[in-house]
């Protein structure tokens, strides 16, 4: 016997869980092989294809078989008893359906909720569901409650129920993407946000289309690494880089005045004799804090000029005579935060 198209749905509905309980967590990677097995058998014997969007739609909708079967544990302690009579059963209403005395509770619950009296409320609309069971009004409503009374893992079950009963009714997904969103299950409220859209129609509510934003930016915030620490920035390709405490590598500078780390001899000075003068000690301090400077500095066409002199002409002029150059002394001004040849003390 071929299966019927009501356990196809079933079969499809089966895999959607499978696969969903691989995503949200529910089964750990290491299950994700056996769980494709699984699938496959399950579409081969029943004929079905999981990858068909219209025949998936068709058979879970908005819900899903956990939310299902959620629905049946919560209510199948109260059906009517085996040792009851018809007239009994009769006289009870059917589930879901208010009454005058349970749409009063719910207005009393709800009264309660604006006084912003949360576990009344709790408690009125409980007595409303005790009387028409799975009314996904009185469902949401308490919700909304449990969220606001910062209950959201009770919030979301009541939200789940109230689905189930209505897929249609819009303020139940809305409830239930919020008590997802507080319990930090983004992809979920996510989910539920998408089928609040889907319910209301027309593109959704500007609240809804909102909540979803929201659960769209905590999943990217999520997806993103840490930030890399300084030190993996610092040593990045392309990066200035330079000792450790900050400064900038001069031995381009130093190469480029035509010598290595020896003295005399026609090539650069020995470093720490270029340092002890306080002319140059303010420069290097200044580019310690602005390690981009030493571009400015290697770029500046005075500078290169002097750097050839300097290799051409056997050794390192007077620092007085250099500095009397106006427009060294302007670029070493410029660089020294204003305070060279002026006089002042630094």
């Amino acid at each position: 016997m071929a299966p019927t198209e009501s356990k196809k749905r079933l079969a499809l509905a089966i895999i959607d869980f499978l696969n969903t309980s691989v995503k949200d967590g529910t089964l750990t990677a290491d299950d994700a092989e056996s769980i494709e097995i699984a699938q496959s058998c399950i579409a081969d014997t029943f004929k079905v294809d999981p990858t068909n969007e219209a025949a998936m739609k068709e058979a879970v909708g908005g819900q899903n078989l956990a939310s299902i079967y959620s629905v049946y544990e919560k209510l199948r302690n109260k059906s009517p008893s085996a040792g009851s009579s018809s007239t009994e059963a009769e006289s009870k209403p059917k589930a879901g359906t208010p009454t005058p005395e349970s749409d009063k509770l719910k207005s009393e619950g709800n009264a309660a909720m604006a006084r912003k009296e949360y576990s009344i409320a709790i408690d009125l609309y409980t007595k409303a569901l005790t009387i028409a069971p799975a009314n996904p009004i009185y469902l949401s409503n308490r919700a909304a409650a449990y969220s606001a009374s910062g209950q959201p893992e009770k919030a979301a079950e009541d939200a789940e129920l109230a689905t189930a009963a209505d897929p249609k009714y819009s303020k139940a997904w809305s409830r239930l993407g919020l008590a997802r969103f507080d319990l930090a299950d983004y992809h979920g409220a996510k989910a539920a946000y998408e089928s609040g859209i889907e319910a209301e129609g027309n593109g959704g509510s500007e609240a809804m289309k909102r909540g979803l934003e929201t659960c769209k930016k905590k999943i990217e915030e999520a997806s993103r690494g840490p930030e890399p620490p300084a030190d993996s920035v610092d040593d990045a390709p392309g990066a200035s880089r330079g000792g450790g405490g900050g400064m900038p590598d001069l031995s381009s500078l130093a190469s480029m005045l035509g010598g290595g780390g020896g003295g005399g001899g026609g090539g650069m000075p020995d470093l720490g004799s270029i340092m002890n003068n306080p002319m140059f000690a303010s420069m290097a301090q200044n580019l310690m804090s602005n390690p981009d400077a030493l571009n400015n500095l290697m770029s500046n066409p005075q500078l290169r000029q002097m750097a050839e002199n300097f290799g051409q002409g056997g050794g390192m002029p007077d620092m007085s005579a250099l500095m009397s150059d106006p427009n060294i002394a302007n670029m070493a001004r410029n660089f020294m935060g204003g305070g060279a040849g002026r006089g002042g003390s630094q």
